[in-house]
């Protein structure tokens, strides 16, 4: 999608782009880095409310042990809603819920578990999801991975909480040899678990701050056994958009299925668009619309003509623990607002999933994704470096009214709609 902007909100664009250049190396370590989440242990909630806290602590797997720190915490009114017990050798790793009074926050608890004898603890706020016992939660989460593929990778860090989640494929997308392996069971580091991808790639799910369990470790082994097995799999519900001109256009999930349609878009897409889309060789594009249009990296639209042909793609993309958008629209079709109506249910379905942003990489002279990333109304940020443009919409800053486009994300991603 390449809208023509005037020359002069072009200048002021680019003003705006190399003023924040200066900020992009402070992103760049900040998205690779592996530091522990943002704390928010020493904040309070308003007087007179309590606060729901997930706490894990490490306590000797000796008689009284546990019973000293439930009862330190008892000695500060703190409520234990559910505990679980991971023994560990000469340790055990309890989990609590906890609901503790207004007055306490988190580094408050913390010191009184520290006194009756808890080590390695860690506590963050919970909310009215976590009320869920872990049992139904786990089993919530199973049947959103059997009803889409693509939900595989949400429903692994909603099960382990913050963490960052890669797949690599079994070959890269470009070609070549596979780079890593795992054994069938999967393999377990202390903050790192490895698992067999359902294709034959590796899944790594890394969490520095925190240890993962062996019961943690049996649950996501069998989320990804559940996915295997059932295969290849996509909601095929869809979605009729009219566009200004008065044509019906047809938006759905696309996957490996539609591979042959998408490669077809390619060859009627000029150079120029290709190019602002991959950032490389156009004649590498085919390489690597496999890999984009399968569910076990993310999720794709597709939109249709009345004749079936494919017109325009967007991808949401699992990047770690970021989110990535990307479009394409076949030049005939550009400028009819049909790439903004794509990056609009992309940018729902993140929300759906809990992500906390997402981001778009182009090339800086590439005003027509700049455009869309502004209509989205969210707060964005932009770093820029010889000439590769990231924008960033924060989307725990978005509005509650955007109801249109979330329910139309659930119908495209609800096999039952």
């Amino acid at each position: 999608m390449t809208h023509d902007l005037s020359r002069v909100a072009l200048l002021m664009i680019s003003a705006v782009l190399l003023t924040a250049a200066v900020a992009f190396f402070t992103w760049w370590s900040r998205r690779h880095g592996h530091a522990p989440p943002a704390s928010d242990t020493d904040t309070r909630p308003p007087a007179g409310e309590s606060g729901l806290w997930r706490m894990r602590a490490t306590v000797k797997d000796e008689p009284g042990s546990l019973a000293a720190l439930c009862t330190a915490l008892a000695g500060h009114r703190v409520d234990i809603l559910s505990l679980q017990t991971h023994p560990l050798g000469a340790d055990t790793v309890d989990e609590f819920l906890l609901r503790a009074p207004g007055e306490l926050c988190g580094d408050d608890i913390a010191r009184a578990v520290s006194a009756a004898g808890g080590t390695g603890t860690w506590i963050e706020r919970a909310d009215a999801h976590d009320l869920v016992d872990a049992p139904t939660r786990v089993l919530g989460l199973a049947t959103r991975t059997a009803l889409d593929a693509a939900e595989l990778p949400m429903a692994l860090r909603q099960l382990l909480g913050r963490c960052t989640i890669r797949s690599v494929p079994a070959r890269p997308p470009g070609g070549g040899r596979a780079t890593e392996s795992v054994p069938v069971e999967g393999a377990l580091e202390d903050t790192v678990m490895r698992l067999r991808a359902p294709e034959g790639g590796v899944i790594t799910v890394e969490r520095p701050y925190l240890p993962f369990t062996p019961t943690e470790f049996a649950r996501a082994r069998a989320l990804v056994e559940l996915d295997a097995r059932l295969g290849p799999r996509v909601p095929r519900s869809h979605d009729v958009l009219t566009l200004p001109e008065g044509n019906d256009i047809t938006i759905r999930r696309a996957d490996t299925g539609d591979l042959a349609a998408a490669k077809a878009m390619h060859t009627r897409c000029s150079p120029r668009t290709l190019g602002m889309r991959y950032h490389g060789p156009v004649g590498d594009a085919d390489r690597y619309l496999n890999h984009l249009l399968s569910p076990r990296f993310g999720r794709t639209l597709a939109a249709r003509t009345a004749s079936g042909r494919v017109v325009a793609l967007g991808h949401l993309l699992w990047d770690g623990d970021e989110t990535e958008v990307a479009l394409l629209v076949e030049d005939d079709w550009q400028r009819r607002g049909l790439g903004s109506e794509l990056l609009a249910r992309l940018v729902a379905m993140a929300e759906e999933a809990n992500c906390a942003s997402v981001y778009a990489v182009t090339q800086s002279s590439n005003t027509g994704m700049v455009a869309a990333m502004r209509g989205l109304g969210l707060p964005l940020d932009y770093q820029i470096e010889e000439g590769t443009l990231v924008v960033t919409a924060r989307l725990d800053a978005a509005p509650a009214e955007r109801g249109h486009a979330a329910g139309v994300a659930r119908r495209l991603s609800s096999a039952g709609e």
